[in-house]
């Protein structure tokens, strides 16, 4: 992509706006599925949140500040949406977000994209008793391969702090794995 200042101007400028997104979709649609897939894990539900992501970053384009890279803005707003996304939606079924999540787990196995074995679902299900924030770093660091620093910029924590937390939770997912 062209320098990030320059590709923004062209974002907002209505002359160059439409080719611009396109360009940006094309170049995030992939990274930001998957960032939102890790986290809501059915594609049906993933794909309704991306557009919704997508949706919130037209929209908001003309706020964005520059004070980080539009990548980690863009993933912000996806994990933003998605968490969003769980908790209406254990909201409306009248359950708790860990319950949705094990529901959905449950059902991995039926879910056509989903290309996983036994000691996956085992892991999901053991990183749904995290806490939701050792979740988002554990999935952004252990399945998306993010570094610290990019996770940081994206949540706006310490990469001291991310990577306790990471700790923490790989931890608590060897006691789960070793318990069950």
């Amino acid at each position: 992509m062209q320098e990030e200042e320059e590709f923004i101007q062209q974002l907002l400028d209505p002359k160059t706006q439409n080719e611009a997104f396109q360009q940006l979709l094309l170049a995030y649609q992939k990274p930001l599925y998957n960032h939102i897939r890790n986290i809501v894990l059915n594609h049906d539900d993933t794909d309704d949140v991306l557009q919704n992501t997508f949706i919130k970053v037209f929209q908001n384009l003309k706020n964005f500040k520059g004070q980080s890279k539009l990548f980690s803005w863009m993933y912000r707003i996806a994990a933003n949406e998605a968490l969003s996304f769980l908790n209406q939606k254990a909201k409306k079924g009248g359950v708790s977000s860990e319950t949705l999540q094990n529901k959905t787990i449950d059902n991995l196995k039926s879910d056509s994209y989903f290309d996983g074995n036994e000691i996956q679902i085992k892991l999901q299900k053991a990183i749904v008793t995290l806490p939701e924030k050792q979740q988002l770093v554990f999935k952004m660091k252990y399945f998306e391969e993010l570094k610290y620093e990019q996770i940081s910029e994206i949540l706006g924590t310490s990469v001291g702090a991310l990577k306790a937390s990471y700790h923490h939770a790989v931890k608590k997912i060897e006691a789960f794995v070793m318990n069950n």
